[in-house]
């Protein structure tokens, strides 16, 4: 979730109710450790690791290779008032997996051991860590991570079920996380192809897992961890009407706008491609936000758009 879940998308999850744990963008170890040297960690905190007090409970999530490194990284997090570190065994892009982090390290299990043991080591607040099955079919590790996460003493893991070499093809094989949760003690946090409220109940029922982990579905549809609340509670949900989707894309320019930075319209227009999806004439707005040269003019869009959409309802 590069580039999605800064601390504007944060805090407009939390604000819409139903999700657990947050979890920021990932983060080099190496970028944390480097930017802290010889400086204040107000600099660290400027993008990366950036969170308000709205946002806890939440996650550092850190990726890298060297054991010292990713320790004193994860000793930095703990100082900025983060309540888990979490590192990413995850990532398939090439460019991550080049530097032999996320996905790369699953061919090389006693390098993963040593840097489950430093981080351990380095920190007191809880530590988890997220994986898939392995770096391709002919190489399933997911087993032997389950059990070396559970004897170094962190606190959950999460597996999402496919390979580094499957990316986000395919379908993800629920059955791994079944057989992991059966396997360890410790618990066991599922994710991968979890798109609406009954997928995560469907993932609950079919591998036992102790929670549900949702990346791209929600940036898109910002409400699912309401949503899967609700229908694990009563067996309905909350399904957001125009004005919903008007008063969420509204506040979060608004937020965006707030908190400033280098790339506001850039963020908008990104932003405006997940959530104009179920809009009425959605595509017709994506395009007019695409074309616009200022924040100014893209909040304009909306609200003129709303205004059209809303008056049209109103008046059928």
């Amino acid at each position: 979730m590069a580039g999605v879940t800064d601390t504007v998308f944060r805090r407009l999850i939390r604000n819409q109710g139903g999700c657990g744990l947050i979890m920021t963008e990932f983060t080099s170890s190496h970028g944390v450790v480097a930017t802290t040297k010889g400086r204040t960690k107000r600099s660290v905190t400027a993008h990366y690791l950036h969170f308000e007090p709205e946002e806890h409970p939440i996650s550092a999530q850190l990726f890298g290779s060297d054991p010292e490194v990713m320790a004193d990284a994860a000793k930095v997090c703990e100082e900025l008032g983060f309540d888990a570190v979490d590192i990413n065994f995850g990532c398939p892009v090439k460019k991550v997996v080049r530097c032999n982090g996320g996905s790369g390290l699953l061919r090389d299990m006693p390098l993963v051991d040593r840097l489950l043991k430093r981080c351990r080591e380095a920190i007191g607040i809880p530590l988890t860590m997220k994986f898939r099955s392995g770096w391709n079919e002919r190489e399933h590790v997911y087993m032997q991570m389950a059990r070396m996460a559970e004897d170094n003493g962190l606190q959950a893991i999460a597996l999402h079920p496919r390979t580094r070499e499957q990316g986000y093809a395919g379908r993800s094989n629920w059955s791994h996380i079944a057989e992991v949760k059966a396997a360890v003690r410790i618990p066991v946090i599922g994710n991968g192809d979890v798109n609406t409220p009954e997928d995560a109940v469907r993932m609950i029922q079919e591998t036992g897992c102790d929670a549900v982990m949702v990346g791209r579905a929600a940036s898109s549809n910002p409400w699912i961890f309401r949503q899967i609340a609700e229908y694990r509670a009563a067996g309905s949900y909350f399904r957001p009407s125009e004005q919903d989707r008007y008063e969420m894309m509204r506040t979060y320019y608004r937020m965006l706008v707030e908190k400033g930075g280098l790339d506001i319209v850039g963020k908008m227009k990104q932003f405006a491609t997940y959530f104009t999806h179920g809009v009425r004439n959605g595509a017709k707005l994506r395009v007019a936000v695409y074309h616009a040269r200022t924040a100014e003019d893209i909040q304009a869009l909306v609200e003129r758009h709303f205004e059209l959409e809303l008056n049209a309802e109103t008046a059928a």
